[in-house]
């Protein structure tokens, strides 16, 4: 049986060894250790003679050199035929742990500059009669032997074995260079094409295994050090790694080899993934790297779970002209606009962009629909939000007839306020009739919308039809099954108008049972009005004192509050400290009155309301006689 004749490292020693065979493997071949032509036989399925060819010359170069080089070659013939059994069976047989400590120095040494000889004989190292010495031409094929090893297995459905392999090659050049690849390697050199393709294959590897930790490790690794990739291929990865940290479900603390204690460091998977998108969205705007829509959906979506709407708006202003349309441009604006709470900028928005397209004769949907429900949460704007609702419904077209029940429920919310607004009594009724014609005719089409039930409600209370708002809030409440503290509110106020005082507090104590500590707050101060109301003063304390505390705990992590939420807060326990000094004034309790008072002022001490509440309690004809 034919042999390989392949020269040992020693260079004293001949090894005689056969090469695995299979009946489609290049290893079933007989190769002369002289370089002389091969015979190739049974040729059923093979790739391009001419890469063939340049395999067969590189190997007949390399049968010289040394046995693992010549398993590298016929392992890429393998892979490139699409043979991935064949290829592993001939690249498994390279012993690449021993081979590690000479293709490191190999790597390092390759930078290092190169002094005379201190002799006329050169002396080369061994160890255990291995040489030492490896040249950067046989690091970068045994390198690429290790990847095409990695994306056999791949192919035969091994990833956590491939990654593993893969993960070779990135601790081989880390350990060679650990502050990355150092000045002077060309971009162009084999072994780090190699490196690249190894550090964009490791995380692909880690997600495909399900392995989200080590993903994440692997993608932060490979954008830690300076490796001299480019701009595309870095922003893929860092495009990637934000995507990862925002949907993997798994938080991925830094390791030890990141400096932690940086003040820019993230302390979370959201924070650096928001980081990762702002950088990559800077880099689009100076027009560094392809225009990837994607990256600003999912800055989008990260912002938004953050609440960071304003920094979202910056940033898409940022964005050069063409990017977006100019509707869509200005739509995206005011959305953020009014997430963020800042609703007349919102509405300015959609103004500009509304003049804008009128003149062209075209209409933005979206736009219009949204213009509308920014009109409808100020009464003050209800001609405006009837306007565009208006010509939202006269510019849909078929495909777009399921936001008649949308438009139907803005116009019946603003048809309401103008209606009251109205100086003759009967456009005012005939305003009235048709803004609950409208909620009704809303509520009919969506069948199950406890947004358009909620406002039918408010409607009917609002023109003192209670019976029918009662059924309606109390409608609402059991469509979102208890979990809208604002219709809770309104049944609860709709009951009280109706002066079924203790029903209404029987609805409060079922509210609070099924709200949040926080959500609480609000139904906890109408319950201690009611109770006031029906002279339970005692009970009435005691609800004031369960509100004040839940704010006392909320002041301990004021910290990591918003803005308004706690401006929020510091209004609604001014109002709770004034509600008790009304309370106590009416009990002739004083003293207690005057520290109510006090604690009042001492939140805002210019507020109207705190002094009025003073002149009250000091005016003796206020007093009882």
């Amino acid at each position: 049986m034919p042999a390989i004749m392949l020269c040992s490292c020693s260079g004293d020693q001949s090894k005689f060894e056969e090469m695995p065979r299979s009946p489609e493997s290049l290893a079933t071949r007989d190769f002369s250790a002289t370089g002389s032509s091969s015979r190739i036989a049974n040729r059923e399925s093979t790739p391009d003679d001419n890469q063939v060819n340049e395999v067969e010359s590189d190997l007949r170069e390399t049968l010289s050199l040394n046995y693992e080089e010549a398993r590298a070659l016929l392992g890429r013939l393998e892979h490139q035929r699409g043979n991935f059994d064949a290829a592993l069976q001939v690249l498994q047989g390279i012993d690449i742990r021993s081979l590690i400590p000479r293709m490191t120095g190999a790597i390092a040494d390759s930078v290092k500059p190169r002094g005379p000889p201190r002799s006329s004989r050169k002396k080369t190292s061994q160890v255990n009669g291995m040489l030492m010495q490896m040249s950067m031409h046989s690091v970068s094929l045994l390198l690429e032997a290790i990847l095409l090893k990695a994306k056999s297995l791949e192919g035969l459905g091994r990833m956590t074995d491939a990654a593993e392999e893969c993960r070779t090659i990135i601790d081989i050049v880390e350990s060679a260079w650990p502050y990355g690849v150092p000045e002077g390697i060309s971009e162009e050199c084999k072994l780090i094409d190699i490196f690249h393709s190894a550090l964009e294959f490791l995380p692909k590897l880690w997600m495909k295994s399900g392995c989200f930790e080590e993903a994440i490790i692997a993608y932060r690794r490979a954008l830690a050090k300076p490796w001299n990739l480019d701009s595309q291929r870095s922003a893929n990865l860092q495009k990637d790694l934000a995507v990862t940290l925002l949907y993997c479900g798994t938080e991925v603390k830094f390791t030890q080899d990141f400096d932690q204690h940086k003040p820019a460091t993230p302390r979370n998977n959201m924070e650096e993934a928001i980081l990762l998108l702002l950088i990559l969205t800077k880099r689009l705007a100076l027009q560094e790297i392809r225009w990837d829509p994607d990256l600003v959906n999912h800055l989008m979506f990260a912002l938004s779970l953050s609440g960071h709407y304003e920094v979202l708006a910056s940033h898409l202003e940022m964005l050069l002209p063409g990017t977006y349309n100019r509707s869509e441009r200005w739509y995206i604006l005011a959305l953020c606009y009014s997430a963020a709470g800042m609703d007349d900028s919102a509405l300015n928005i959609i103004r500009n962009g509304f003049h804008v397209l009128e003149r062209k004769a075209r209409h933005h949907i979206p736009s219009l629909l949204l213009g509308a429900k920014l009109c409808c949460k100020n009464p003050k704007h209800a001609l405006e939000g009837i306007k565009f609702a208006d010509k939202a419904m006269k510019s849909f077209r078929r495909h777009d007839f399921h936001f008649v029940s949308v438009v139907n429920h803005f116009l019946g919310v603003c048809y309401g306020p103008f209606a009251r607004s109205s100086t003759s009594h009967a456009e005012k009724l005939r305003l009235q009739d048709q803004a609950l014609r409208l909620l009704q005719d809303a509520a009919a089409m969506a069948k199950y919308s406890p947004e358009i039930m909620y406002s039918l409600a408010w409607e009917n209370a609002m023109q003192r039809k209670l019976n029918a708002a009662v059924e309606s809030a109390t409608e609402c409440v059991e469509m979102v099954m208890g979990s809208s503290v604002s219709a809770w509110k309104l049944l609860i106020l709709v009951l009280s108008a109706q002066q079924n005082l203790k029903e209404a507090e029987a609805v409060a104590n079922i509210a609070i049972d099924e709200a949040e500590k926080e959500d609480q707050m609000g139904i906890l101060r109408l319950k201690a009005h009611i109770q006031a109301t029906r002279g339970q003063f005692k009970s009435a304390v005691e609800s004031f004192r369960s509100l004040l505390a839940i704010i006392q705990a909320k002041k301990e992590i004021w910290k990591l509050t918003p803005y308004d939420k706690v401006k929020s807060l510091q209004n609604l326990e001014m109002e709770a400290w004034l509600d008790l000094a009304s309370i106590y004034t009416k009990l002739e309790a004083w003293h207690d009155s005057n520290v109510c008072l006090g604690k009042a002022k001492s939140i805002n001490f210019f507020s109207p309301k705190c002094w009025h509440a003073l002149f009250w309690r000091l005016n003796p004809y206020t007093r009882k006689p």
